[in-house]
């Protein structure tokens, strides 16, 4: 029997090439930055399978591109709108992901850039490291308490509950808004439905955990921005496209709103010319809220998990479009 060829289009965690390894031939591409499309296009050819990332374009061209005989594409992360799934569905492709894994480690994260934001720790960083810090200042960085502040969470799965857990310990009321309510998680962690622009008048901090989709694109535009408190902070861990970068840089430089730390940026990554990066009252961190050794290996071994699967001929794990073994 011919060994499986797949081609994985970055280096993942070892734990995860070590289980595809054991299934098939792999190519791992080893430059830090994601194959261009065109070069893209010419590795899948003739693959069996795919792993890839949030970072590759993954269309119904590339999909041609591969061939008829290729038996799944696995994705390592929980997002997967770089992927047509309506053209994969079409061709017969079960898609991959990894849900679920990096609930809590996401949770965590936009929880450190809520108190970073609030507690200026890495502007006081910057300031220590430029040798400005002279002595105790009784009015400098200031930030606004956390403890008893009002949170609003848009968005209200499993990342936004996690949020809503770890609040719980700091006394906050909590505003959420969703597509759907969630009664047993208002009253687990004290929750309450408001509609959008009643959240964003009401929050302090306005967190957002929503999925991109066409009618979360520049979700958080100008006229959004401009609901929020003057002194309103808005944490960005969902997508980067959910929030209108331009919009985002006139609210932050009018003090329409305080402050924003981010972990997804529009484009991303951001170009060293935005006008975002100028701005003393913002955090951009690369994307890593899901960078813990524990969660980027999981997220590995799921990925290979749905590799094996779909080579096998077997149902995936986590499969973004089941109704292909419907067929």
């Amino acid at each position: 029997m011919t060994t499986p060829r797949v081609f994985v289009t970055r280096l993942i965690p070892e734990k995860g090439l070590d289980m595809a390894r054991q299934a098939a031939d792999i190519e791992v591409w080893q430059d830090p930055l994601p194959p261009p499309y065109e070069t893209l296009l010419q590795k899948v050819k003739g693959l069996d399978a795919l792993l890839c990332l949030l970072t590759d374009q993954i269309d119904a061209n590339l999909m041609d591109a591969i061939g008829p005989q290729v038996k799944v594409i696995s994705q390592m992360a929980v997002g997967f709108d770089n992927i047509d799934i309506p053209a994969a569905t079409a061709r017969g492709i079960p898609i991959g992901n990894t849900p679920g894994v990096l609930t809590d480690t996401t949770a965590d994260f936009a929880w450190a850039l809520l108190m970073s934001a609030a507690r200026h720790v890495v502007d006081g960083d910057k300031f220590t490291r430029a040798g400005n810090w002279k002595t105790w200042g009784p009015i400098d960085f200031l930030g606004p308490d956390v403890t008893g502040a009002t949170l609003g969470i848009v968005g209200f799965g499993r990342i936004g509950q996690g949020l809503a857990k770890r609040a719980q310990g700091f006394d906050m009321r909590l505003l959420y808004f969703d597509t759907q309510r969630y009664p047993e998680a208002e009253q687990k962690y004290g929750a309450q439905f408001v509609e959008m622009d009643t959240l964003l008048r009401e929050s302090d901090f306005v967190s957002l955990h929503t999925v991109l989709s066409k009618e979360t694109y520049h979700l958080m535009d100008d006229a959004r921005l401009k609901l929020m408190k003057p002194s309103g902070i808005l944490i960005n861990t969902s997508r980067g496209p959910v929030v209108d970068p331009a919009a985002l840089y006139r609210a932050l430089s009018s003090d329409t709103i305080a402050y924003a730390a981010l972990d997804v940026t529009d484009p991303e990554p951001i170009k060293m010319d935005d006008p975002l990066l100028t701005l003393d009252n913002i955090i951009i961190a690369p994307h890593i809220a899901s960078a813990s050794f524990q969660t980027r290996d999981k997220m590995a071994m799921m990925a290979a998990a749905n590799l094996i699967a779909g080579l096998n001929g077997e149902r995936l794990p986590n499969c973004v479009n089941p109704q292909v073994y419907d067929k």
